[in-house]
C-alpha cells in the first residue's frame, strides 16, 4: 500500500519503519527535513510539502506536535487540505483536544474526505513493534477503512465513537500516568535518606501495589537517571508538560477540576526549568533525588 506520512520525530519515524517492515511503501513530510534523512536511508520517499503528499496519496497518516502544527500542516497554504482531497483518507494521531480534532474532521468532510483520529498510547518500542494502543474516532466507514492499517501498527485498536472521543480518552489515559512519576518521584525522596539501595527499592516497587505497568518497561531508565546518565528517551518530560496543559485546558471547558494533574504539573515545570525537559518522563523520579545533574 502506498502511504503519505506527516512527522517524522521519534514516534512518527518509529511508526514509518514499522510500516515499511510490514511492506508499505511510505512518502513522508515533515517541517525539519533533516529528521527525516534516516528514513529516505530505509527507502522511504520525500515529498516537498504537505499538499504534494496528498496529491500522491489515498491515505495520508499525520502525528505532529500539537494544535499549531496540525493547523499548519493541514489548514496552510501548502497544506494537506489545500488542494482537491474528495476521497481521501487522513488518519490524525496527533494527542490534541477533542475541539481541535472535531474542527479538523470537518474541514476534511467539507473537502469530501474523511479524518479519522487515532492517538495512540505506548512510546517508541510500541510503536517499532506494532504495539501501540490505538484510540479510534469519527466517522465508522472511515475507521472500516483505516483498521487494516491500524492493526499493523497497534496491539489493540478501540473505535470509540464520534469525533473528540479518541482525543479526549488519549487524554484520560495519560493522566494517571503524568501523575504516576511524580507520586513514584516523592516516594523515592521519602526513603533515600535511610539507606535503602534505591535500584532494589524500584524492584520491590515493580512487585508491589506501588508498581505501575509502566514502571516495568522503564525502571532501568530511572536507575540510570539515579546514577547521573542520560536514558534514551521516549516520551520527555516537556511532551507530559504539554499533555497535562491540554487537560487542564479540556477540564476547564468542561467546568470541572483536576487537582492531582494541576499539582503533578508544578514538579514537571520545576524539572523543566532545571533543564530536565528533553529526558525521558520516568527520569522525573530521579529529579531532586540524589541523581547527578547536567
Amino acid at each position: 500500500m502506498d502511504i503519505g506520512f506527516c512527522g517524522t520525530g521519534r514516534m512518527g519515524s518509529a511508526m514509518v519503519l514499522r510500516l515499511i517492515e510490514q511492506g508499505h511503501r511510505l512518502t513522508v513530510w515533515n517541517r525539519t527535513a533533516a529528521k527525516a534523512a534516516a528514513l529516505l536511508e530505509q527507502g522511504a520517499r520525500w515529498a516537498a510539502s504537505p499538499a504534494e503528499l496528498a496529491q500522491r496519496h489515498d491515505t495520508v497518516i499525520s502525528i505532529l506536535t500539537d494544535a499549531r502544527a496540525a493547523e499548519a500542516v493541514y489548514g496552510g497554504g501548502d497544506g494537506l487540505l489545500s488542494r482537491p482531497v474528495a476521497g481521501r483518507l487522513f488518519i490524525e494521531m496527533s494527542t490534541l483536544l477533542p475541539e481541535d480534532t472535531r474542527r479538523l474532521a470537518a474541514r476534511a468532510a467539507a473537502k469530501g474526505a474523511a479524518l479519522l483520529e487515532c492517538p495512540v498510547g505506548g512510546t517508541i518500542g510500541p510503536a517499532r513493534e506494532g504495539k501501540l494502543l490505538g484510540l479510534a474516532a469519527g466517522d465508522g466507514a472511515a475507521f472500516a477503512r483505516a483498521r487494516p492499517l491500524l492493526e499493523q501498527l497497534c496491539r489493540r485498536v478501540d473505535y470509540l465513537g464520534p469525533s473528540g472521543c479518541g482525543a479526549a480518552m488519549k487524554l484520560a489515559i495519560n493522566l494517571p500516568l503524568a501523575v504516576y512519576w511524580e507520586a513514584l518521584r516523592e516516594a523515592v525522596t521519602l526513603i533515600a535518606g535511610n539507606g535503602i539501595d534505591i535500584p532494589q527499592a524500584l524492584a520491590i516497587f515493580q512487585e508491589s501495589s506501588g508498581g505501575a505497568n509502566a514502571l516495568k518497561s522503564r525502571a532501568a531508565k530511572i536507575v540510570t537517571a539515579l546514577a547521573g546518565g542520560a536514558p534514551d528517551v521516549g516520551f520527555d518530560i516537556d511532551g507530559v508538560r504539554k499533555d497535562l496543559r491540554l487537560m487542564a485546558e479540556a477540564a476547564a471547558r468542561a467546568g470541572i477540576e483536576l487537582p492531582l494533574a494541576a499539582k503533578a504539573l508544578e514538579g514537571y515545570d520545576a524539572a523543566a526549568a532545571e533543564g530536565w525537559g528533553g529526558r525521558d518522563a520516568s527520569s522525573l523520579v530521579a529529579w531532586r533525588a540524589g541523581a547527578v545533574r547536567r
